[in-house]
């Protein structure tokens, strides 16, 4: 059996490991390697595991004796599921290892924001030292009112900790999540996302990319936002108009944003989209990374090996995510 592994630069031990022991070929590839070079590596490849490469129909065509592809991550948008499932190869994700995680990664974005760590800590590595001044002024998050584009489980732990935890209000905007759902999680649902985004605080986004939320936040949605809000997103970078978003933020019509996620990984000093967000005081730029924790990883590691013999035994791949681009699949998979 042979797998090949894309995005080596995000280190698994665990996972190679385990493939090793069990008599794999394994061979990493590193991110951003050219199509035509992954379909030379794939052509006698079993199986593939990815986590930001694209899985194009070209790759998946040119992997001849290929039995699954396993996404050891959460997001499915860069592999082509249709041209998997017209070869019956099944396509399975770990969309449970870091919920509560990327949650606590999205919470210390608000907090460092509000309380403006990256301001305060530069100066303080500048000059030493600063005085209680007018620029240094933070927020609290108790009585201030926090909105969620997107109330699935991570928005919901997010709520947890921001409403029960920080006693903030907390506002929720996601038209597949009830209403009494929402309640049950301390959420009050709203139908209006300019209405919600015109009385929040604090913004964070919790949503899957798809064709419906592909630029969910954008001009107009950034012009109904206070000009003291904070946006923070940990979901996916073209969730938000990134273009409108850099330039709401140096035009100070909004004061800050914490960002885990791009368009285009990975970032640049210079020559990206975003660039211009590199060194403000109002904006954290984390490299993708609020998953990456002790715990999360093993969970990750686990689940994924899970998976991966799963496809290499001939068993039906466990789908855990209920996301319908995987429920769609007939082949070779069993729904939990």
């Amino acid at each position: 059996m042979k797998a090949v592994r894309t995005d080596r630069e995000l280190e698994c031990p665990g996972i190679d490991a385990g493939l090793k022991a069990r008599g794999v070929e394994l061979l990493t590839l590193p991110d951003g390697i050219p199509e035509a070079e992954l379909m030379a590596a794939v052509a006698d490849a079993d199986l593939i595991l990815m986590c930001y490469t694209p899985i194009t129909a070209r790759v998946i065509e040119a992997a001849q004796h290929l039995k699954g592809i396993v996404k050891y991550g959460v997001g499915i948008d860069a592999i082509d599921i249709k041209a998997a499932m017209r070869r019956g190869i099944p396509v399975v994700n770990v969309p449970e290892y870091a919920e509560e995680t990327v949650a606590e990664g999205a919470f210390a974005l608000t907090i460092g924001l509000v309380k403006r760590l990256p301001a305060i800590t530069a100066a303080v590595a500048r000059d030493g030292w600063v005085w209680p001044e007018q620029r240094w002024l933070g927020r609290d998050i108790s009585g201030s009112t926090l909105g969620l584009v997107g109330c699935g489980k991570i928005g919901r732990s997010m709520a947890r900790m921001a409403g029960q935890g920080f006693r903030a209000r907390v506002l929720g905007f996601d038209p597949g999540v009830d209403a009494a759902t929402m309640h049950a999680a301390g959420i009050e649902k709203v139908d209006d996302l300019h209405g919600m985004l015109r009385v929040c605080d604090f913004v964070s986004i919790h949503c899957v990319l798809n064709d419906e939320t592909r630029g969910l936040i954008g001009k107009e949605e950034l012009a109904c936002m206070k000009p003291s809000a904070v946006l923070v997103n940990v979901s996916r970078g073209a969730l938000i108009d990134e273009a409108a978003l850099v330039e709401a933020i140096l035009a100070g019509r909004i004061a800050g944003a914490g960002l885990d996620v791009y368009s285009l990984e990975p970032l640049a000093r210079s020559g990206h989209p975003m660039s211009a967000l590199f060194d403000r005081d109002n904006v954290i730029l984390f490299p993708h990374l609020t998953f990456f924790t002790h715990e999360a990883m093993r969970r990750l590691e686990d689940d994924t090996l899970a998976r991966c013999f799963e496809v290499l035994d001939g068993r039906p791949v466990i789908i855990r995510s209920h996301d319908p681009r995987l429920r769609a699949q007939t082949s070779g998979v069993e729904f939990r």
